[in-house]
């Protein structure tokens, strides 16, 4: 079969380390059964290990070339070759309980987290290799220089934890940054959850538009209508003070004054 040059315009590196690739399999512990989707199989360096313990899998692969390799290596009944772009894939489609994994192309990586969060329901777990940059924005906690957009929007749904970084010398070719592996877990149904899902984001957005600025000036006119006081946020706070809790209850504050929204039919607002 001959060799496969790796494609700019779809951000392809291709993980070849075994010790890394052994790595990330124990931490997704696939088992006999489950339903696992991976995006960007590549040259397989994940979809072997995962086939070696999963009766059929599902992969995700852009590059008509690659996924016509697939198909070549593996029989149709044990691996399920969706040829299409990630960003447009309806994950419903793969059912429920979904293990979603992959090796992702660093410039699809952000757009595809905000994508992934519409199938939430219906996923079990995530874990993905992105570079390192960006999933230490979005595990990072109040307070924090890398807390962010990112941050808040991911951590109101999921439960995330960075596992282990991997060098550029385990890919081929090496990407210019370190990467890490993340692991994703959506949050349970009791979740504190916005009034709104659009307004929290207009007002995260908005307030990590101009993170040196006090909160109350980066909202602008938005802020006449939040009873401050009421929400335990100080005079001098800037965004990246506020917990997720506290930003769902200023977008609900901003809907309940009508500014933003509107209410979801789901919302009974949060717990106090």
């Amino acid at each position: 079969m001959a060799q496969h040059q790796a494609r700019k315009r779809f951000g392809q590196h291709f993980l070849v380390d075994d010790g890394v690739i052994d790595a990330i399999v124990r931490a997704i512990s696939p088992e006999d059964g489950e339903t696992v989707v991976e995006i960007g199989p590549g040259l397989s360096a994940l979809t072997g290990p995962l086939l070696q313990r999963l009766r059929r899998l599902s992969v995700v692969e852009i590059d008509r070339d690659l996924a016509a390799r697939l198909r070549e290596r593996y029989p149709a009944d044990r691996l399920n070759v969706v040829e299409a772009d990630a960003l447009a894939v309806d994950f419903g489609q793969f059912g429920s309980g979904l293990r979603i994994v992959g090796n992702l192309p660093y410039n699809i990586s952000s757009p595809l987290m905000f994508r992934l969060m519409a199938f939430a329901e219906g996923v079990r777990d995530q874990h993905f290799m992105l570079q390192r940059e960006m999933i230490d924005r979005m595990v990072a906690r109040p307070g924090t220089a890398d807390y962010g957009r990112l941050s808040v929007m991911l951590q109101a749904r999921y439960r995330m934890e960075k596992l282990f970084d991997v060098p550029p010398e385990a890919f081929d070719p090496p990407p210019r940054v370190v990467s890490s592996v993340v692991r994703m877990v959506p949050l349970p149904a009791d979740r504190p959850r916005p009034l709104s899902d659009a307004a929290l984001e207009q007002v995260v957005a908005r307030a990590f538009s101009q993170r040196r600025k006090m909160l109350r000036r980066s909202l602008g006119d938005w802020a006449a209508d939040v009873d401050w006081d009421a929400l335990e946020i100080l005079p001098t706070a800037r965004a990246e003070a506020l917990s997720v809790v506290q930003f769902i209850r200023l977008a609900d504050a901003l809907t309940q004054a009508g500014r933003l929204g509107p209410a979801l039919p789901h919302s009974a607002g949060l717990p106090s």
